[in-house]
């Protein structure tokens, strides 16, 4: 980041630094969301060996879909395989490690990592496979098992509109996992429909302010349907 000016103008420089083995957070729920063109971005660039933090993988053929397909995803931590044939496939046949993580519980990472809170317990998942291996605490008669907080070098988030300082906002439910996302990257880049001049957002309206954003940029978007569903 250079001054208070978060803009660049390609999604090359939006995403300069981006290497192998890096762990990257992705805001978005099933295909609500989601930095579509960032991820594209990262099909082009070629990396490899990542480890990707988000709810779901997308579909075949789109979204985070098209880095399973390149096999540039090594590691996923999510909490919903979806509707991605590919996700299933590669997970079953041990091509894919994955890291199945309760909604809740995936969000409390991620928030907890933008916080600076190393680690919390929960009682979600108690007794169950996801709490093997993981420290186990009674507290007022009830079992909790600690879960430590998720961040990574590079947090790419889908936004409705920004400013020029990277002050965000979030459309209806394209919050989503985007402003817990957004909170938790040492780099954070937000693409947005819209960039607006310095005061035009009503401040109560900023979901993530821009002390979080590194770089932001505008761009234009498919808005793709995850699963159309028709009443006769």
């Amino acid at each position: 980041m250079a001054g208070l000016d978060k803009r660049v103008s390609t999604y090359e420089e939006a995403l300069a630094g981006l290497t192998d083995g890096m762990t990257v957070l992705a805001g978005g729920f099933g295909l609500c969301g989601i930095p579509e063109n960032l991820i594209a971005e990262i099909r082009r660039r070629g990396v490899k060996d990542l480890t990707v933090v988000s709810n779901n993988c997308g579909v075949d053929g789109f979204g985070l879909g098209v880095l399973l397909e390149d096999r540039q995803i090594r590691k996923m931590i999510a909490s919903y395989v979806g509707e991605n044939a590919l996700f299933e496939k590669q997970l079953l046949n041990g091509e894919l490690e994955v890291e199945l993580t309760p909604q809740g519980t995936l969000a409390e990472k991620m928030r907890a990592g933008g916080a600076g809170i190393p680690a919390f317990y929960t009682a979600t998942g108690y007794g169950t496979p996801v709490a093997e291996g993981k420290e186990v605490r009674e507290i007022d008669g009830r079992h909790y098992i600690l879960e430590h907080a998720i961040r990574g070098d590079f947090a790419i988030v889908k936004g409705w509109k920004a400013d020029h300082f990277g002050n965000v906002m979030y459309r209806h439910t394209a919050q989503n996992f985007n402003p817990l996302a957004a909170t938790a990257g040492k780099i954070t880049v937000v693409e947005v429909e819209e960039i607006v001049e310095p005061g035009e957002l009503e401040p109560s309206q900023i979901h993530t302010p821009g002390i979080y954003v590194d770089r932001i940029i505008q761009g234009s978007f498919e808005k793709r349907i995850e699963k159309r569903t028709l009443r006769d």
